[in-house]
């Protein structure tokens, strides 16, 4: 395997305020009033498909707030939640549910945390743009392809009428949410997959991966695809039912299935006493769901806002 890990540090602080990709109405434009006299650092780290929703909430926070210092990193979610559950960074972004293991982790470290659902993501499968023979894929097809041991050199090999192109493999690495998600619903089993393809914590290098390569596949979340769509081609998946691409209508109604999954945010509970921590995460759940729709997930509704809000009173 080969592994490509990048952790991406946004100093919000000291960047220019600038949200790429999403389009504003005076509806739900986030406007800021009043600066306040909140100062400070807060650390977050984690999930790369859940990063564009922190950066935007980030980034639209330091609007009202120029003395906060909000650190965005991402080393994936099980990256994440090893620096979570050890007390060094405030939240956790989390395209998985925290594991036992991660939970028994923060316990023996005295870190309590709440989980806060904050969007829906299709997990994307996604082929190169010249690829005209690929439109949908059934998941023991994928399974075929991505399993361990796998016998598919070579895009015949699984499919008669299918080229003999080999198949180029690109995903997450294994510290990945998104890896962890689609082993489980695609092989049966969390990090369980074939060794043979190009694997990174970065997304947008998956994206430049499969876009120009010759007969690539790969997958990672919803709203790198989105931001991409001119350079990549998603496939349908089949999982008995026919084929549903991810759309937001899909993955909204579960019909992108098994490839729909809940986006989270874990908060320490401890750093609630912190205003500028505190403050945050109350805006993050005002604003949340606007600027999830925004970078292009499927927010959670306004009962589940309403629910984490409760969590953090």
């Amino acid at each position: 395997m080969v592994l490509n890990l990048v952790s991406k540090l946004i100093l919000v602080s000291i960047l220019p305020i600038v949200l790429t990709g999403c389009s504003s109405t005076p509806d739900n434009t986030i406007t800021s009033s009043n600066k306040t006299s909140l100062s400070g650092t807060i650390e977050i780290d984690g999930s790369s498909t859940v990063f564009p929703i922190s950066e935007a909430v980030a980034e639209e926070f330091y609007q009202e707030n120029p003395s906060v210092r909000v650190n965005v990193a991402v080393s994936g979610t099980g990256g994440g939640f090893k620096r979570f559950a050890s007390g060094e960074i405030h939240i956790n972004d989390a395209s998985r549910e925290i594991k036992e293991t991660e939970r028994i982790a923060a316990n023996q470290n005295g870190v309590e945390f709440v989980e806060l659902q904050i969007g829906t993501d299709g997990l994307s499968v996604l082929v190169d743009p010249a690829n005209n023979y690929v439109d949908c894929l059934t998941t023991s097809e994928l399974k075929k392809i991505w399993e361990p041991g796998t016998k598919i050199e070579y895009w015949s090999d699984l499919r008669a009428g299918f080229p003999r192109q080999k198949v180029n493999r690109f995903g997450p690495d294994t510290d990945s949410g998104t890896f962890d998600f689609f082993t489980d619903k695609i092989n049966g089993e969390a990090q369980v997959s074939t060794d043979r393809y190009q694997a990174s914590a970065d997304d947008n290098v998956l994206v430049r991966g499969i876009s120009g390569t010759k007969g690539a596949i790969g997958y990672f979340g919803y709203a790198y695809y989105q931001e991409n769509k001119e350079n990549l081609k998603p496939i349908g998946v089949d999982n008995g039912n026919g084929c549903i691409i991810p759309t937001n209508t899909t993955i909204a109604d579960g019909s992108y299935s098994p490839l729909s999954r809940p986006l989270f945010i874990y908060v320490n509970v401890k750093s609630l006493n912190e205003p500028q921590v505190k403050a945050f995460v109350d805006f993050y759940l005002i604003h949340g769901a606007t600027l999830a729709s925004e970078v292009g997930y499927v927010a959670a509704s306004d009962e589940v806002f309403a629910k984490n809000k409760r969590l953090v009173e």
